[in-house]
């Protein structure tokens, strides 16, 4: 048992217990674990550019396990991924490069970072507050994209992944709420659970490429990563057991509350 004991002490408890309350949050409401995770490893006074790479590799890890599951329950459209993947994964890598031209100076990378995790954070409270209103408008227009052709539809969804390219290699945040909502308004008679599922495969080899890519600029913090890992990992199964307790209509304003001020606060 010294082996036990000497892991438990080498654990940073404040990011583990960090861990355990972004995981619990995820599990219970699906909120994207960035919009939560990165704010707070800014509060500990980790660089933007390190919070954001980390956040990034922690976040392909943790939904590795969500793919798994959506694709046993078959709600995963993979013709839909492969063209989000076309844009985004390209998109990250090329934003990955425009970081390591801009890496002697550390400051505006920061500065780029800083302001791009508080728009994508007010993007996505709006997001969460506004989503049924959203799918409402998709579905009420349906005619309007069940009308465009094929070719035309797959360039919208290759753009929209390299918009989630940039967006979310800068700032962790984005590859949930705001690709769901882009599917919905692209795709409005698909099921919410095989969108759901089809954003969260994507999440994946994206949150992948651009977490590696930060790795290679030593934007990443292995032992932070770890104690993360060893929190959320227990948290957003116990919160997955949760979901539907508190009230969906109470829930998401609140959390959009907190992000707009975080946001906010980052962009002025």
């Amino acid at each position: 048992m010294t082996w036990l004991y000497e892991l438990l002490a080498q654990l940073n408890w404040v990011y583990v217990l960090s861990g355990l309350g972004v995981g619990f949050i995820v599990g219970m409401t699906g909120v994207g674990g960035g919009s939560l995770m990165t704010p707070i490893l800014l509060l500990f006074h980790i660089s933007p550019a390190t919070a954001v790479g980390t956040d990034l590799l922690y976040a392909a890890i943790t939904k590795s396990g969500g793919v798994a599951v959506h694709q046993k329950n078959k709600n995963i459209d993979w013709g839909i991924t492969g063209w989000l993947a076309l844009g985004s994964v390209p998109a990250a890598a090329l934003t990955v490069v425009f970081l390591h031209l801009w890496q002697g100076d550390i400051a505006t990378v920061n500065k780029v970072i800083k302001s791009t995790l508080g728009f994508a954070l007010l993007l996505t409270a709006v997001a969460i507050v506004c989503k049924s209103r959203l799918l409402a408008f998709a579905q009420q227009h349906a005619s309007d994209w069940l009308d465009l052709p094929p070719t035309k539809l797959n360039i919208m969804t290759v753009l929209v992944g390299v918009m989630l390219g940039v967006i979310v290699t800068l700032s962790s945040i984005g590859a949930g709420a705001l690709g769901t909502v882009a599917l919905f308004l692209l795709y409005p008679r698909m099921p919410t659970s095989r969108l759901v599922g089809t954003e969260i495969a994507h999440a994946v080899p994206l949150t992948l490429v651009a977490g590696l890519g930060h790795a290679g600029l030593g934007n990443l913090d292995w032992h932070l990563l770890g104690n993360l890992l060893v929190g959320s990992l227990p948290g957003i199964y116990f919160g997955s057991h949760l979901t539907g307790r508190v009230p969906d209509g109470v829930l998401r304003p609140l959390l959009a509350a907190m992000l707009v001020i975080i946001g906010l606060k980052l962009v002025l």
